[in-house]
């Protein structure tokens, strides 16, 4: 799909393109999200913040409806999907990168990147993507287990850009990364960014997120407790480091 479709762009205000609120979620039993709110604009990167078990990973999965169960409101666009199938989800336009990545080992590069659905206009065509990740047009043909793990980081996330999907969910995506390629993976992100798409990321590495994000909200214990800009981060660093424990 043609890249050149307008989307909004970075630092756009308005109305957000997804609004959580006084979103709750189980697993089984187990009772993980409390009353979350969270706000994402168009063109913006926002980060999730926070210790082991503080409840990002659940939030992302429940904004995709992956959970056993999620109670509240989620509106994506204005629309509310907190009913909604996850397949629905996905082809109303966000895209879920998990921390494992998710890349096919039978299939090559190009494979992988074809393989899910164009969903809605706006996507990246091939050509566009290789020129962006450079490292993935080299191995192009190679299997999905060949590749190394910041190539399969780079992988998983190109595949979202090429369906259309306009708000992407990365969880955890410099997890394991030596340092060099985490600096790619951020500008990665800031590129992307430049060209529109919106990003919800959970990070625990603050040092990074700094590099690439419009604000940061902190979760302790299913809650969000305290949002920050980055414009302000280096200010809250006192407050940061006691809820991170860094």
């Amino acid at each position: 799909m043609a890249e050149t479709l307008e989307r909004a762009r970075p630092g756009a205000t308005g109305a957000p393109l997804l609004e959580v609120r006084k979103l709750e979620a189980w697993y089984g039993e187990s009772h993980i999200l409390h009353g979350v709110d969270i706000d994402v604009h168009p063109g913006e990167v926002v980060t999730l913040l926070g210790r082991n078990g503080a409840g990002k990973t659940t939030t992302l999965r429940a904004i995709m409806g992956l959970v056993g169960r999620r109670s509240g409101s989620i509106r994506f666009e204005g629309r509310e999907t907190i009913n909604m199938r996850s397949d629905l989800i996905g082809r109303a336009g966000v895209g879920y990168c998990p921390e494992e990545r998710g890349i096919f080992a039978s299939l090559n590069v190009t494979e992988n990147l074809m393989l899910p659905p164009v969903v809605k206009p706006g996507g990246l065509d091939l050509d566009t993507i290789y020129k962006l990740f450079p490292n993935l047009k080299e191995r192009a043909s190679s299997q999905g287990t060949k590749l190394s793990g910041g190539e399969q980081q780079m992988l998983a996330i190109a595949r979202i850009l090429r369906t259309g999907a306009n708000l992407l969910l990365l969880d955890e995506p410099t997890e394991g990364l030596a340092p060099v390629i985490v600096q790619q993976i951020g500008a990665m992100i800031r590129e992307i960014k430049a060209r529109g798409f919106t990003v919800l990321l959970v990070e625990q590495n603050f040092r990074f997120a700094q590099t690439v994000a419009d604000r940061h909200y902190v979760m302790e214990h299913g809650r969000v407790v305290d949002m920050v800009r980055n414009d302000e981060l280096n200010a809250s660093l006192g407050r940061l480091h006691e809820y991170l424990g860094v």
